[in-house]
């Protein structure tokens, strides 16, 4: 076994034994069996809102605490003398952080559809595509965080404080038809609200918003960019 999968072995086992692991899969979850007993069969709604928080939860809680505490205890500054580097940690932890986010979300779907009798998603491209982008759009938030946070207790508690508001404004709190017209339509052009609402349209039958695809590619490659900018080994 070479060195990189050894690293990856390991910290699949670390994220398996981490409770923030499981609080990530069992909140969206609860939240879907709760109120998914009052859902009409074919429901197109609840469901994805479960899976953008799933997504949400991954991105701006999960991905910093973990990047900021490894670089505060000082595992990435002592990998830059081995021949792994501190790169290869920073894959395998976005590789693993996918991972989560794949079963949290496949989870949630088998559940929604099978047991619960929401709609299944649309045309595999509408879903693959809005899931690619507003993934990359939620983890670019969370790498940026961890880029300028000074610890993991830092990078934990702004990735709290900012994914409450976002997740208000884009309608995961409350119905967008029932919050004030200014809000809905800033909420529309957050990362969130923009992979929520794809998400909806995906599940109706129809097709992600070309602007709504936009934004999210945007916050993706501009945030991503910056956070390669601050990003700091030690």
């Amino acid at each position: 076994m070479t060195a990189l999968a050894k690293l990856t072995t390991v910290e699949l086992k670390l994220l398996v034994r981490e409770p923030g692991s499981l609080f990530t899969v069992l909140i969206p979850l609860f939240i879907l069996v709760v109120f998914g007993s009052s859902i009409e069969p074919g429901d197109t709604v609840l469901l994805p809102m479960a899976l953008a928080i799933a997504v949400g939860l991954v991105g701006l809680y999960m991905l910093p605490t973990t990047l900021a505490t490894y670089r505060e205890r000082g595992i990435l500054r002592r990998l830059s003398t081995t021949p792994l580097r501190p790169g290869n940690m920073l894959a395998v932890q976005l590789l693993l952080q996918v991972v989560l986010t794949a079963v949290t979300c496949g989870l949630l779907l088998a559940v929604g559809v099978n047991a619960l009798g929401a709609r299944p998603p649309g045309a595999a491209w509408a879903v693959v595509l809005t899931f690619v982008l507003g993934t990359a759009a939620m983890f670019s938030i969370g790498l940026l965080i961890a880029a300028l946070a000074a610890n993991g207790r830092s990078a934990n508690g702004i990735g709290v404080l900012l994914y409450f508001p976002m997740a208000y404004l884009a309608g995961l709190m409350q119905p967008v038809n029932q919050m004030p017209e200014v809000l809905a339509r800033i909420g529309a052009y957050t990362p969130l609200g923009a992979f929520r609402q794809s998400l909806q349209d995906v599940w109706a039958g129809g097709t992600p918003s070309l602007p709504l695809l936009a934004v999210m590619t945007c916050y993706a490659v501009v945030l991503s960019v910056a956070a390669a900018r601050f990003f700091r080994w030690e």
